[in-house]
């Protein structure tokens, strides 16, 4: 008698659907996933929500059946290892972390699992890659045969010219260095070129093949507003486009950050803050709830966010300008990660633009290479902040990707005008020229802006500038509307705010050609002071149909009741594994099966979202749910 053969090995395809409960890939997906099951190095650019995280998860899977043993996933944060191997067993996915919330004991169970090859992924902080009790293991792994492959997830901190360089991400050169046959995938949703190829350089992964995907996220509408009163901006935004929705705000400070969540607070709605001044204990508990909780907004400095795979944030609101549009897309990408309709709006004004180049001028940096590196980085913020293009075009077009304006942005909705500056730019620029010529010192941009305006203060009598040629050139426009104009010149590189000088202004070569009558300044008509920040439709609180709403109008009333009560289910099922209630099912998974109102398993297969271990582990109880009468 024949022995029975073994049923043929699951191809990436086959783990796609019946693991992960999605029918087929998405973009490069399957490029980078074949690739990296072969054996090859893989460098993955993908956006925010694009599914960076099946390019390792699908290829550990089929390494592992195939005998190659653990995938090592380095990951900076310990929430999102967490969450991500509660998700993977969720799945059915045998997988771990090693950090310091475990005990010595929990620690030597989970090295005794690997080395008897009963893990599919370990995931570990990159402090704890570089420790010599990390490495032996690796070296026993490797040893026998049991160390299939390296994934560097949010690869980019690696990188001094990234948003968020972290030192400990330079160890990890030792990887290729001590172990050269096990492949290496590194990932991150955000790097420019001068990054990219930083990257490359520390992780020694000059022969491994680039998967750069768009960086384009259609579903997000950019909205940049010239900053009035910052605060009663963004809670006429949030009441008027997302009331009761999720979000997040960034400010600069720790100080700003608990100003606004209190002022949020007082109007009502729910929000908190967290930034690194804050108790560990208190941190993870805050983010734990903005996980948790729907409608919940959380106001933080840049300390939160990585790693934040909340799929229903709507808006990502900046009140302060991040540092460069690595940044800035990096932040706006943690909203709309479910595909649905979601804002990145932000607020700027002159004093964002001196502040942020105070932090580079006054910064200890090692060199001044460095600096002029920021400084680039953040004109390119400015001229994104100042321009009258599409957004998606100029913030594309940084990460060298061409692209046709898209009609869902501040400008491309409405678009702005256009004026032409010239004169107001040459008064400018020769007030402060003459103060400096008169004076032999510089001065602020609040003094200049009397000088122009004519208003005769006591510092203004005290150096005789009333006596300048310049003195009430400017008085046709408002202090206001002088401080658009000098932003834009800012901008456009014609004047630098010195930092070492008591933010003085002082004229660029560029200023010269604007002098001499040269060129001419064509501005954003708004720099007058009468733009507004609201739409032309004008929204009112309360009007507008969440998307929440939006996604759900297609359902019936029956449809929705069932919904209803899949939600609830759900949240009872997280609130017992101490989960988010997206790794049980996401909202479209819900959705989905509110509308077929399957009767039987069958009909739930095919779902997307629902695999084998979550029909067998769910299946039944799903159907209770939908069949209840209500």
């Amino acid at each position: 008698m024949s022995l029975p053969h073994p049923p043929p090995p699951l191809s990436p395809l086959d783990i796609l659907g019946q693991v992960f409960g999605y029918p087929d890939f998405r973009g490069p997906q399957q490029a980078i996933v074949e690739h990296v099951v072969r054996g090859g190095d893989a460098l993955v650019l993908m956006p925010t929500g694009g599914g960076k995280s099946l390019c390792y998860q699908i290829p550990a899977i089929v390494r592992q059946n195939a005998g190659h043993g653990v995938t090592v996933v380095i990951s900076p944060l310990i929430a999102l290892m967490h969450d991500q191997v509660g998700a993977l067993h969720e799945a059915g996915v045998s997988a771990a972390f090693l950090n310091s919330t475990q005990t010595q004991e929990e620690s030597s169970a989970l090295e005794k699992q690997l080395l008897r090859n009963e893990l599919t992924l370990l995931y570990a902080a990159p402090e704890r890659i570089n420790t010599p009790r990390m490495k032996g293991l690796l070296g026993s792994l490797h040893e026998r045969g049991l160390l299939s492959l390296f994934a560097i997830d949010e690869a980019h901190c690696v990188s001094q010219w990234g948003h968020d360089f972290r030192p400990e991400y330079r160890s990890l050169s030792l990887l290729h260095e001590t172990f050269p046959d096990v492949p290496r995938i590194a990932l991150t949703a955000t790097a420019d070129a001068l990054t990219r190829q930083d990257m490359i350089e520390r992780l020694k992964l000059e022969d491994a093949r680039e998967f750069v995907s768009s960086f384009d996220r259609p579903n997000i509408r950019y909205t940049i507003v010239e900053k009035t009163d910052a605060t009663r901006q963004l809670l006429r935004f949030i009441e008027s486009e997302h009331a009761g929705e999720a979000g997040i705000v960034y400010c600069q400070s720790r100080k700003r950050v608990e100003e606004v969540a209190g002022m949020l607070e007082d109007a009502g709605l729910k929000a908190m803050a967290y930034h690194a001044g804050l108790d560990s204990s208190l941190r993870q508990q805050r983010q734990d709830r903005f996980l948790r909780e729907e409608g919940m907004v959380m106001v933080a400095t840049i300390a939160f966010g990585m790693g934040i795979d909340k799929p229903d944030v709507r808006f990502v609101a900046h009140l302060d300008m991040p540092k460069n549009i690595e940044g800035y897309y990096q932040e706006t990408g943690r909203a709309g990660r479910d595909g649905l309709p979601a804002n990145a709006w932000m607020t700027y004004g002159l004093q964002d633009v001196v502040n942020q180049r105070r932090m580079i001028d006054t910064s200890d940096a090692s060199s001044e290479e460095f600096k002029q590196v920021m400084r680039g980085k953040l004109d390119a913020l400015l001229t994104l902040a100042e321009d009258t293009r599409c957004r998606r075009v100029s913030l594309l077009g940084y990460f060298g990707e061409a692209s046709q304006p898209c009609g869902n942005c501040d400008n491309c909705l409405n678009p702005p005008k256009v004026w032409d500056a010239t004169e107001a730019a040459r008064k400018m620029l020769s007030c402060i020229y003459r103060v400096q010529q008169a004076s032999g010192i510089s001065f602020g941009a609040g003094h200049l802006m009397d000088i122009l305006r004519g208003k005769a203060t006591e510092k203004v009598l005290q150096h005789s500038h009333d006596q300048l040629s310049t003195f009430g050139i400017g008085a046709d426009l408002a202090e206001v509307q002088w401080r658009g104009v000098l932003r834009q010149l800012i901008a456009k590189g014609m004047v630098r705010v010195d930092p070492d000088a008591f933010n003085t202004l002082q004229l660029l070569p560029d200023a010269r050609q604007v002098l001499k009558g040269e060129v001419s300044v064509m501005l954003r008509e708004q720099a007058l002071g009468g733009a507004s920040d609201r739409r032309k439709s004008g929204a009112k609180k309360g009007t507008k149909t969440s998307v929440k709403g939006l996604a759900e109008a297609s359902l019936n009333a029956g449809a929705l009741e069932r919904l209803a009560r899949l939600k609830a289910w759900r949240a009872e099922v997280a609130r017992e594994h101490n989960l988010p209630a997206f790794v049980i099912f996401h909202d479209a998974t819900l959705r989905a099966i509110a509308e077929r109102a399957p009767q039987s398993t069958a009909e739930l297969e095919g779902i997307s979202g629902i695999g084998v271990k979550k029909l067998e582990a769910y299946g039944s109880e799903v159907l209770r749910v939908c069949t209840t009468e209500a």
